[in-house]
C-alpha cells in the first residue's frame, strides 16, 4: 500500500529531527496537491491532465537568527530525505551570515491539529457528459480543477499540524456571438448535478440578454445590486492590508479610519475571518493555531489580523493570521433581501454580475476603482432591459458598504480561490450580494 501524504510528511519529519544539532530549532512545512484539470473550449475539452506533487519550506533557527528555503518532493522517500539534509546544510551555512532578527517569534506550545476532509469527488467522465448534456451547444470556456489539497506543519517544540480537503473549482464563461461573456462558477466540496444544471441555467438566461443593443450610461451615481462575485472583488481589496496589524499599525491601511474610530461601516456589515469549517487549515504558514476572528462588527472595527512578526514588533497578541495577514476564510453577514426579490427591490438601475481590475485610488480614503465586466445588465422597473457598456466606477468603501448601502442577500455564496499559481489555493470567501443606494461612475 503506498504512503498517504501525511505519511510522507511524518517521514521527513522523523529525518529532521534525527539530523537536528544541539541549539537548533526548526519549522517544517508542507503543501501537496492530487488534482485533476480539464479546460473547455466551445464546451469541448480542449485539454485534460492531472498535476500530483509536494513541496517542503524548513525554516532553521539559532540564537536569534532565522533562514529558510523551500524544496520540491518526489514522493520517493530516501530521495526526499536526502533533499532535506542538503537544505539544512545550505541553511546551517547561511545563519551565521545573518544578522539576528529583532522580531523573530516562535510559538514554543505543542498544539495538535488534525482535519481530513474527505468528500467523494464525481468521476471526470460524469463532469464531461453533464456538460456535453447541458451547454454542448454553447461557446462555454473555463476549466474544471478538482482534488485533494493539503498542508501540513511541525515544529522542534512539539506543534504538529495537518490539514487535508478535497474539493471541486468550475470556472467558466459563457460566449454570446457578439463578444459578450456571462462569468460563472460552482465550486465547492459536494458536488451537486442540480446545482450545476441551476448555474449554468442562470447565465444561460443572462446570456440571452446579452444579445440585445448595448445601452450606454452617462457618468453619475446609480442605483445597483452588486452579486456576490462582485463583492467578492471588493472584499478581495480588503485583503490589501485592510485587516493588517502591520499595515494599521504604519498608517497604511485602506481601512485606518475605520479602525482608529473616525469613520464607520453601515450596521448591517459584519466581516469575520471564518476558519472553522473552511477550507483552510487551522494552522498559518508560521506554525500558530488560527482562530475565528471578528474584524468589523456592525459596521465598526473589532479585531485585526495579527502574525507571529507583528505581534513581537507592535506589541500585541497574535492570532494565526499568516505573515501577509490578509484573510484566508473572509465572511460577510448576511442581509433580509430575497433572491427572489433583487431586481424588484432595485427596482431602475444596475446589476452587476462582475468588477474588474480593481485598485485604489485613494488608498486613506478607501476609494476604488475598476471595471464593470461580463452581464451587467439596465433595469428599469424590475425588469432587464439589456447590457451596459463597460463603465469604470470610483467610489469609497465608505459609501458602498457604508451610508449607500441598503441591503444584504439573504442567501450566500462560497466562492473559493481559483488560482493555481504554483499550486491550488485553500483560500475561499463567503458572502452575500448588495443592494447600494448609489454607485459612482466616471467614465
Amino acid at each position: 500500500m503506498s504512503a498517504t501524504p501525511q505519511h510522507r510528511f511524518e517521514a521527513l519529519l522523523q529525518a529532521l529531527r534525527s539530523a537536528l544539532q544541539d541549539g537548533e530549532q526548526f519549522t517544517l512545512g508542507y503543501s501537496a496537491e492530487a488534482s485533476q484539470f480539464i479546460r473547455f473550449n466551445h464546451a469541448k475539452v480542449r485539454q485534460a491532465g492531472a498535476v500530483s506533487q509536494a513541496s517542503a519550506q524548513l525554516r532553521l533557527v539559532r540564537e536569534g537568527r532565522q533562514a529558510e528555503q523551500q524544496f520540491t518532493l518526489c514522493g520517493d522517500d530516501a530521495l526526499d530525505q536526502q533533499r532535506l539534509h542538503d537544505a539544512l546544510a545550505q541553511l546551517r551555512q547561511t545563519l551565521p551570515l545573518l544578522a539576528v532578527d529583532p522580531y523573530l517569534s516562535l510559538d514554543d506550545s505543542a498544539w495538535q491539529s488534525h482535519s481530513q476532509q474527505d468528500h467523494a469527488l464525481p468521476d471526470p467522465a460524469e463532469v464531461l457528459a453533464l456538460v456535453e448534456r447541458e451547454a454542448g451547444q454553447l461557446d462555454l470556456v473555463g476549466i474544471y480543477a478538482a482534488g485533494p489539497i493539503c498542508r501540513g506543519f511541525a515544529s522542534s517544540f512539539g506543534a504538529f499540524g495537518w490539514h487535508q480537503a478535497t474539493s471541486f473549482n468550475f470556472d467558466w464563461s459563457l460566449f454570446h456571438a457578439n463578444g459578450e461573456a456571462v462569468k460563472a462558477n460552482y465550486a465547492g466540496q459536494a458536488w451537486d448535478a442540480a446545482a450545476f444544471v441551476e448555474r449554468l441555467r442562470l447565465a444561460r438566461e443572462q446570456l440571452a440578454f446579452l444579445g440585445r443593443p448595448a445601452i450606454s450610461l452617462k457618468p453619475g451615481s446609480y442605483r445597483a445590486y452588486l452579486a456576490p462575485a462582485a463583492m467578492d472583488e471588493i472584499a478581495g481589496m480588503l485583503g490589501w492590508g485592510g485587516f493588517s496589524a502591520q499595515a494599521l499599525a504604519t498608517g497604511n491601511s485602506p481601512l485606518q479610519r475605520l479602525y482608529s474610530g473616525d469613520a464607520q461601516l453601515s450596521p448591517l456589515v459584519s466581516f469575520s475571518e471564518q476558519v472553522s469549517g473552511s477550507l483552510s487549515p487551522a494552522f498559518s504558514d508560521e506554525g500558530l493555531a488560527r482562530r475565528d476572528v471578528r474584524l468589523i462588527g456592525e459596521g465598526r472595527a473589532l479585531d485585526r489580523l495579527v502574525s507571529a512578526r507583528s505581534a513581537a514588533e507592535f506589541a500585541q497578541l497574535a492570532n494565526g493570521a499568516d505573515s501577509y495577514e490578509a484573510p484566508c476564510a473572509l465572511s460577510l453577514a448576511p442581509g433580509s433581501l430575497a433572491p427572489e426579490q433583487i431586481l424588484a427591490r432595485l427596482g431602475t438601475g444596475l446589476y452587476i454580475s462582475n468588477l474588474w481590475y480593481l485598485n485604489y485610488s485613494d488608498l486613506p480614503a478607501a476609494r476604488m476603482t475598476g471595471l464593470t465586466r461580463f452581464a451587467t445588465f439596465w433595469v428599469e422597473q424590475g425588469q432587464i432591459q439589456g447590457p451596459v457598456s463597460t463603465m469604470r466606477f470610483d467610489d469609497t468603501l465608505y459609501n458602498l458598504l457604508g451610508s449607500q448601502l441598503e441591503d444584504l442577500t439573504r442567501e450566500r455564496e462560497l466562492i473559493l480561490s481559483t488560482s493555481t499559481y504554483g499550486q491550488r489555493q485553500t483560500g475561499s470567501s463567503h458572502l452575500p450580494g448588495a443592494l447600494i443606494k448609489g454607485l459612482t461612475l466616471t467614465l
